[in-house]
């Protein structure tokens, strides 16, 4: 019998990368499922195909008498149910799961692993926070090894039961979560000690692997160990998954080539702490080859963006033309005089004379990068928001 067989679930907020992957899980093992969210976002396009009824509507809607309900951390406090930690972690507990957890590159090293053993065959399940292309999403229901991806943010990680635990890095991203990467690294170590001990990969404790990938960038590099040390610790020959690693062309928004126009190649990633925009903008450098980097970027969070202008900034300083937009404030109320114009003052005082636009709204840094974009250039955008919606707009001004 299926593990959720019987039961009957409304996810809140259901839209969202996580959820949307819960939703379609849950009912492949046995639930009937259902939900609301505020707005579309590309992730209900799984979940209306898998036949999940979804409601859009300005305010949350009540589950149907005598269903339970899921709640996203977006709207905790504004609907009533079991928080998604405590229903990702009943999830991970239906299987062998490997979790895979860390400051930056998680969600391409889940992927990594879901995609190495569905190429071998071995049907496993995942729940990835990012689409992966090539396995059709970021949710599926298999009868192998379920590969979750784990969250910090909001502490859900610490609570999931694992087989295999994965800590690609620690590197302190959620200044309103934790009050020190001492704290947070602690919080791993309890973490890891606790659930998988003898099972555990710490990306720290590897170098980058030597072996050519589709993917660009020595962070990918990095990634594939872990996803490598992890895939030997479930029982799969080296050689079979390096070989079927080659084969991946990375996950959704995370340097992924989004077409070109004028001669100007478009990329687009999901990169919004500093060290995450340093490695993809070497790896952008390296495909540019002699043209430049053309950057436009949404700060995500204003605690972030209070914490961490200056780094974001020098991060940013990689590049040869930068925009940059209004913060994306996502689950946090503003702070006052926090906004995306901090970066914009530290970025001119690291690099004085670089072309630099405070462009609070994404069309009109779209319409700033085009202005200065010529053949051969290269022109990313780069947020955890919605700063992608200036790849249609870009491609339009671009065209010959």
């Amino acid at each position: 019998m299926p593990p959720l067989d019987g039961r009957r679930i409304w996810f809140v907020g259901i839209g969202g990368a996580g959820l949307s992957g819960y939703a379609v899980l849950a009912q492949a093992w046995g639930a009937e499922v259902a939900g609301w969210d505020r707005y579309e976002t590309p992730y209900l396009e799984h979940v209306r195909a898998a036949g999940i009824p979804v409601t859009i509507s300005s305010e949350p809607e009540p589950a149907p008498d005598g269903w339970e309900s899921v709640v996203s951390t977006a709207y905790a406090g504004k609907a009533e149910g079991r928080s998604r930690a405590e229903f990702l972690a009943e999830l991970a507990a239906q299987a062998r799961a490997i979790v895979v957890a860390g400051a930056h590159g998680k969600t391409t090293t889940a992927a990594m692993i879901a995609f190495v053993l569905d190429r071998l065959e071995l049907d496993p399940s995942f729940l990835i926070g990012g689409e992966v292309p090539q396995l059709g999403g970021n949710a599926r229901a298999g009868s192998g090894w379920l590969v979750v991806e784990g969250d910090e943010s909001d502490r859900t990680v610490f609570g999931l039961p694992a087989e295999i635990a994965v800590i690609t890095n620690i590197d302190l991203d959620h200044h309103a979560t934790f009050a020190s990467a001492s704290e947070l690294d602690e919080a791993f170590s309890d973490w890891a000690r606790r659930v998988a001990p003898g099972q555990v990969v710490w990306g720290r404790d590897l170098e980058p692997v030597d072996v050519e990938l589709a993917v660009p960038g020595e962070h990918n590099r990095l990634n594939a160990a872990c996803a490598l040390a992890a895939l030997e610790l479930a029982g799969v020959a080296r050689d079979e998954a390096v070989t079927a690693l080659r084969e991946f062309l990375g996950a959704g928004r995370r340097l992924e080539d989004r077409g070109h126009a004028g001669g100007v190649r478009l990329f687009d990633d999901y990169g919004h702490h500093p060290a995450e925009i340093a490695a993809t903008l070497a790896a952008a450098r390296a495909i540019a080859n002699e043209g430049r980097v053309l950057v436009l970027f949404q700060p995500h969070l204003y605690s972030r963006t209070q914490h961490l202008a200056t780094e974001l900034a020098e991060a940013l300083a990689g590049a040869d033309v930068a925009a940059i937009t209004d913060i994306y404030r996502a689950r946090e109320d503003p702070i006052e005089g926090v906004t995306g114009k901090l970066v914009v003052d530290r970025l001119t005082e690291a690099r004085p004379g670089m072309p630099v636009g405070w462009t609070p709204a994404v069309d009109q840094g779209a319409a700033f990068l085009a202005s200065f974009a010529r053949a051969g250039d290269l022109a990313l955008t780069i947020g955890a928001g919605n700063v992608d919606e200036a790849i249609p707009f870009l491609l339009e001004r671009l065209a010959p």
